[in-house]
């Protein structure tokens, strides 16, 4: 199950780079003691957080990270006072966890050994144990559908986008009780409401993959609008490469325009993500500004140059030129964003929905560290060729708050963000090829 009661870092990560963990040198104070004796297991893995701030961060945030280094030392040698020369690898967890809170970029974080198991898997495309579905919150429950994974446990049950879960197991549906069956494994019986009919499924979770690659469907009163649903740019690649031979197939179905849902996409490969946008954006470039300096990416036809050089590409590259809006909401973040922004900057359709996540103008990396533990830190920022910063966030042309009453309408079959989209189609223009200036 993709719905979680705790923050998903994975949901924070653009630039998809897993490093090796790092040597670091030791910070004043406790560290003082590592002369005489090995460093203990928690001041192990702070001063490796320590260095990565230090060496690796190309983040917006001003705060003297020296400074922050040392008074978190101090911190973690009360913490580690009773035992410094055996303090366990937990006791620095929360210290290194209100560090990175005093940084001020909401974008680098500590992942737990938990955290840092679902990222990668969610990462990669490898498996977990899940229902396969995820879910809104309503009436102070997650319990409307708001989308079910392919060939996972929740679409063989049978569950559909807009199903309400009113029951489990004969009582009144918990989001926790829900959790705790998918934990076991434990068969349910689930009492749901689909367009007004009550109905009742079994539920089983599985160990399953947690790849979740593009897909296609039709809306509009001819079923001739193509619907191109992007829920990550995660999933261990492809994605890219599926939304170009999905707009192939869009264009040799006659769909006469097109509507990319990045509703609920919280980011991933930045890689992924600008070969798909050039699936829409002829070209785009933009600068890279970190620890290490400047780097240029130009984006061409599904081909991705990083200081002119190849950086690799899609296969039989398409480009969709007639109508195009984009739907976002609040939880698409990351590379949605950039995405979305590209289609914006460019003029190429309306972007509408809701104001954007906001982690939307930096990249992150995943460095391990400590006992199975990592740190996500914001490693670049981004700019266009001529200065400008790309925005934190992204403003859609054509604002929709999505409200209670939108998701009961969901429950009820109807998608008021997709109409909208429908809608802005019959006044969005084509792509004009001749128009398109080279990107800069």
């Amino acid at each position: 199950m993709n719905a979680s009661l705790r923050r998903a870092p994975a949901f924070r990560a653009l630039a998809l780079v897993v490093v090796a963990s790092l040597a670091a040198p030791a910070l004043p104070g406790m560290a003082a003691l590592a002369q005489a004796a090995p460093l203990s297991p928690a001041q192990e893995v702070f001063n490796k957080v320590n260095r990565l701030l230090l060496e690796e961060y190309g983040g917006l945030s001003k705060v003297d990270r020296v400074a922050l280094g040392r008074e978190y030392q101090a911190r973690l040698d009360a913490v580690c006072a009773p035992t410094p020369l055996n303090c366990p690898v937990e006791k620095a967890y929360p210290v290194i966890e209100a560090q990175l809170t005093a940084l001020g970029d909401e974008h680098s974080f500590f992942q737990t050994p938990e955290d840092f198991r679902d990222f990668l898997a969610s990462a990669t495309g490898g498996n977990r144990l899940q229902f396969g579905v995820k879910l809104a919150r309503l009436d102070g429950e997650n319990r409307v559908v708001l989308e079910v994974v392919p060939q996972g446990a929740a679409e063989e049950a049978g569950l559909q986008r807009g199903d309400l879960l009113r029951t489990l197991d004969g009582k009144p549906y918990t989001y926790a009780a829900l959790q705790q069956a998918r934990r076991e494994g434990r068969e349910i019986r689930l009492g749901i409401e689909r367009a007004g009919r009550p109905l009742t499924l079994t539920l089983q979770s599985r160990e399953s993959s947690t790849r979740d690659l593009p897909r296609l469907s039709f809306a509009g009163a001819a079923n001739n609008v193509a619907v191109l649903r992007i829920p990550t740019f995660l999933s261990g690649g492809g994605i890219a490469q599926r939304v170009h031979d999905l707009v192939g197939e869009a264009r040799a179905q006659g769909a006469t325009g097109m509507i990319v849902d990045l509703r609920g996409n919280p980011g991933g490969s930045l890689a992924e993500c600008d070969s798909a946008v050039s699936a829409f954006v002829p070209t785009f470039a933009r600068v890279a500004r970190g620890a290490q300096g400047e780097s240029r990416t130009v984006v061409s036809r599904g081909t991705r140059l990083e200081n002119g050089r190849n950086a690799g590409g899609v296969r039989n590259p398409q480009l969709w030129t007639g109508p195009l809006a984009v739907l976002v909401d609040r939880g698409s973040a990351s590379c949605s964003e950039f995405f979305a922004f590209e289609i914006q900057y460019a003029g190429r359709g309306p972007v509408i929905g809701e104001t954007t996540a906001g982690v939307g103008n930096t990249a992150t990396r995943v460095f391990p560290v400590g006992e199975d533990a990592a740190l996500q830190l914001t490693v670049l920022n981004y700019a266009k060729p001529g200065g400008a910063p790309y925005p934190d966030r992204v403003r859609p042309d054509l604002p929709r708050e999505q409200t209670e009453e939108d998701l009961r309408l969901l429950t009820r079959g109807q998608d008021t963000l997709l109409a909208a989209g429908v809608q802005a189609l019959l006044t969005a223009p084509p792509l004009t090829l001749d128009a398109q200036p080279p990107a800069r």
